[in-house]
């Protein structure tokens, strides 16, 4: 069953109300008994304020001892239902300030743990459109939900994220602070999808800095600011604006076109592009002459065309960018 949550705002001010309204309560009985209560300190009787100021003391077992219950009746209310308000005052006091502090003991507990215990995972910065998108296709490629971290400001995304099982962390992405508590430092790759492209090459300065060996793959918005987010130490920069409207000017004159991008950039089924590592078979021979439809060879950590006399022969540690079969029976 899902679990209803209470903001800690709403949380503080219920138990604000419900000690106000003991104290309250208490204050009236003592007034209404007031016959049998005395002040020590004048002879004017008890009057409201004496009541709430019996109270006060009372319950907070301050007691000074100028105003106190001489009768039996008023004796009897203070021991069958002052004592119990008392009680009640001091629980929800200092239950509340015990609650605080030993949530935030837990959190801290679990962030430092999951933190000395998770490697090699993937940070996504920022849960809209983009950033949704890229955990889907890395939950396709195979990434566990709890190897991918997402930073967003918005509750809400993080929220959609957590009930996907994802971990998420909130705050600024441009502070080293929360990308430090992402565990930045531990992970393989970084998404960088916001909506502003200057946040982007801030969250990729940081980024970059704080681990000079991640991957760091990142959009923009406008392709005059792929060069920035190039300097700025970003290993790929994707253009969604002009991809965009690539495809757009591709499905006027040819739809079909599009469904097969559409079909080998999305890994729930049908084909996707891929890489793997080049087989001891393989080695020597011609990326074009493969049974795989290779698009690309990685050496050394760069792009070369099939077709390229540098990788005219496969070497041992090539890496092959081709088209597989996408879904379930994916190998």
């Amino acid at each position: 069953m899902p679990e209803g949550r209470v903001g800690p705002v709403v949380a503080l001010l219920r138990r604000l109300f419900l000690a106000l309204g003991a104290l309250t309560a208490a204050a009236l009985i003592v007034y209404f008994q007031r016959d049998g209560y005395i002040d020590n300190n004048n002879d004017d009787g008890i009057g409201l304020i004496d009541a709430f100021y019996y109270a006060t003391v009372s319950l907070s077992t301050t007691g000074y001892g100028d105003v106190v219950p001489v009768t039996e009746s008023a004796r009897l209310w203070t021991i069958l239902v002052i004592t119990p308000l008392r009680l009640l005052f001091l629980i929800v006091l200092v239950g509340t300030t015990v609650e605080l502090l030993t949530e935030r003991s837990r959190q801290a507990f679990r962030i430092r743990r999951w933190r000395s215990r998770v490697r090699n995972h993937v940070v996504v910065v920022g849960y809209g459109t983009k950033g949704q998108a890229a955990v889907t296709t890395l939950r396709g490629d195979g990434h566990d939900v709890d190897h991918i971290v997402v930073v967003d400001t918005d509750r809400g995304r993080l929220d959609a994220a957590s009930a996907l099982g994802l971990v998420t962390v909130r705050g600024d992405a441009t502070q080293s602070s929360v990308l430090r508590t992402a565990g930045l430092p531990h992970a393989t790759a970084l998404v960088v999808a916001t909506n502003r492209d200057d946040t982007a090459v801030m969250v990729t300065l940081t980024a970059r800095e704080m681990a000079p060996k991640i991957t760091i793959t990142a959009a923009v918005r406008e392709a005059e600011n792929v060069h920035l987010l190039r300097q700025s130490g970003a290993d790929s920069v994707v253009v969604s604006a002009e991809t965009a409207g690539r495809l757009l000017g591709m499905a006027t004159t040819t739809p079909a076109v599009v469904s097969v991008v559409e079909d080998l950039i999305s890994p729930e089924a049908g084909m996707s592009i891929g890489e793997r590592t080049v087989t001891e078979a393989e080695i020597g021979g011609s990326p074009r002459h493969l049974r795989d439809i290779v698009l690309g060879v990685v050496r050394d950590g760069h792009v070369h065309a099939i077709d390229a006399p540098e990788v005219d022969a496969l070497e041992r540690g090539d890496r092959l960018l081709c088209v597989r079969r996408a879904g379930p029976d994916d190998e």
